[in-house]
């Protein structure tokens, strides 16, 4: 995930377009979701489990002018097109899942052409690879999830979008090693587990997102719940903040269950 440089004091910092993709599966007994460790040195939620993600970029909105190279998406405007195309790319950078087709195919690459598409990929932008593999980005398997928009008080600020989307069943999902140095499949109510133990530190709004998730037993649930809801964008309002933490007050009707909640 790319992050904003540093705002001078008394600025507010402008929030910077994101996505961020659950990648989901039905394992052996329930919903798994894939989430990578953070980089220690990564400035934005340095050592969090998260989910893969980062800002939208200029080669993202490049593309999304294409309309043959995002699949002949063509009810979405450029903006929406820009951050479908960011999730893919994340998704790719982050753990080499492609969610995408050959031009003219219904059928998502397999895990072997993703991997030999991964293999060719250094050194090159994400159009690039697009154009030289000849592939059409499945931005149709991406259903939203969820909207944050950062609070404007702090410094590094984002519009994030958070997308839902069935994982390849023959795609390997890695992580970077680099921007993420472990990863993970884990159900929504072991990583909420973990994570009261100590084992991992979730940043709020991947808390709540995962506690969402985690109402449903399966991927199809998951996803046609998504698809039904209506999505309403979270800016939290900083009730109070101290040493000790923060208090949020958050939209009820985005439907997190309440709308104070402990940060």
């Amino acid at each position: 995930m790319t992050t904003t440089g540093s705002t001078p004091q008394g600025q507010v910092g402008l929030a910077r377009p994101a996505s961020t993709v659950l990648l989901v599966r039905d394992g052996a007994i329930c919903m798994e979701v894939f989430m990578v460790v953070r980089h220690h040195q990564i400035d934005f939620a340095s050592g969090a489990l998260v989910f893969p993600g980062g800002s939208v970029d200029t080669d993202d909105f490049a593309i999304a002018t294409d309309l043959v190279r995002c699949g002949g998406d063509h009810d979405d405007d450029e903006r929406t097109r820009a951050l479908r195309v960011a999730a893919v790319r994340e998704t790719f950078e982050e753990c080499g899942v492609l969610l995408a087709r050959q031009r003219g195919s219904s059928a998502l690459v397999n895990g072997s052409r993703a991997a030999d598409i991964a293999a060719r990929a250094a050194g090159r932008s994400f159009s690039e690879i697009v154009a030289a593999e000849d592939l059409e980005l499945a931005l149709d398997r991406l259903t939203p999830f969820a909207h944050w928009i950062t609070p404007t008080a702090m410094p590094k600020r984002f519009d994030t979008h958070f997308f839902i989307a069935e994982a390849p069943a023959d795609q390997l999902a890695v992580h970077d090693g680099s921007e993420s140095v472990d990863s993970i499949w884990i159900n929504p109510a072991q990583a909420l587990q973990d994570a009261s133990a100590g084992k991992y530190t979730l940043v709020f709004a991947t808390r709540l997102n995962i506690e969402m998730l985690g109402r449903y037993d399966d991927v199809a649930a998951a996803i046609d719940a998504a698809r039904a809801r209506k999505i309403v964008t979270v800016q939290p309002e900083i009730l109070k903040r101290d040493a000790t933490g923060a208090k949020l007050r958050l939209p009820l009707e985005a439907g997190y269950g309440g709308d104070v909640f402990e940060a």
